[in-house]
């Protein structure tokens, strides 16, 4: 069956608020070197779906400007120098840009099959959380079996990704989340206890729950808001990921003898700005050692609510009400 010419999208002719968001239609994306066309059948909403609609995160020069990051469906269309994808292969992956429409172009080192019983829904959900937390907790912070973790924001995307691998990684999950729902749902995908930040010092916390040892690592989406209490939370030869800024990236004043006393590591990473080839080695870890977890069963995307392409702009306000535990999904 031949492909249209034309595909229906989401539209941002200027920035700003999620109204600002509309259906339009515009030219079938060809896929070149390295790429494949798929078909989309699922979407992820995300936190840098947000900042770029507001005019805040660009995209890279050779990314489509459309919104979307992460995208499931089948390939309909393979470019040049492309090998083991076949039209007609359900994949999910993780996109340069341009997810919100019917169509996208996914490099292929950066796809990945459907877990096994996996339905759209649930494979769009994986790529932008799984990757992140895969390359920031593992690869980054090194966790391994037998340390512990506090993981900021818990029952966000990202959180409800790190609790359940850092769980069957045989770590120890320490998590913040901003209400005795989202608590509950933390220990309930593993977390040893969840920290109500809103009423609770988490640093303290973690001070009582260690016996004043700290953790070895905190996964942070915070930024300065929580810099020095991060840093007392860790233990010696600590490391503190940071992934985001939702509470500014400006920290003033900040004591930093605890980084040199403890033989602390600060690191930070984003995922769009990185190469093909660390994409693709990210990749090939989650498909060795994570899409086996996702296959039997032991961790699982947590989805919180479904829209169709066209409620978009319900889709981002219910992702800025923060209201939400775990991904906010559209489906085509």
């Amino acid at each position: 069956m031949p492909l249209p010419s034309t595909m229906r999208f989401v539209d941002l002719p200027s920035f700003g608020a999620p109204d600002a968001m509309k259906i339009a239609n515009g030219p079938l994306p060809v896929p070149g070197e390295g790429q494949i066309l798929v078909k989309t059948e699922a979407v992820g909403v995300n936190r840098p779906d947000v900042a770029q609609r507001q005019g805040a995160y660009p995209p890279p020069k050779d990314a489509s400007p459309i919104l979307g990051l992460e995208l499931s469906g089948e390939v309909v269309a393979i470019g040049p120098g492309v090998t083991g994808y076949a039209i007609g292969d359900k994949v999910c992956g993780l996109a340069n840009g341009g997810a919100y429409a019917e169509y996208c172009l996914l490099p292929s080192g950066q796809a990945l099959p459907f877990p096994k019983g996996y339905d759209a829904v649930k494979a769009a959900a994986l790529p932008e959380t799984f990757f992140t937390v895969w390359a920031n907790l593992f690869q980054m912070a090194g966790l391994t079996e037998g340390e512990s973790v506090l993981i900021h924001g818990g029952s966000s995307g990202i959180g409800t990704t790190a609790i359940q691998l850092a769980k069957a990684f045989g770590a120890t999950v320490y998590a913040t989340a901003g209400s005795a729902d989202k608590c509950d749902a933390c220990v309930k995908l593993g977390a040893t206890k969840a920290i109500n930040y809103k009423t609770e010092d988490f640093a303290e916390v973690i001070k009582a729950e260690t016996a004043g040892q700290g953790v070895d690592v905190v996964l942070d989406m915070i930024g300065a808001a929580y810099f020095e209490k991060n840093i007392a939370s860790l233990a010696k030869d600590g490391c503190l990921s940071i992934i985001a800024f939702l509470g500014g990236s400006m920290a003033e004043k900040v004591n930093l003898t605890p980084i040199m006393v403890k033989r602390l590591t600060v690191t930070g990473s984003t995922m769009r700005p990185r190469t093909a080839e660390e994409k693709r080695a990210i990749r090939d870890d989650l498909l060795s050692q994570v899409w086996p977890l996702l296959e039997a069963g032991s961790v699982s995307p947590v989805i919180d609510k479904v829209y169709a392409l066209e409620d978009v702009v319900e889709a981002h306000r219910r992702m800025e009400t923060s209201a939400h535990i775990g991904k906010i999904m559209l489906k085509l």
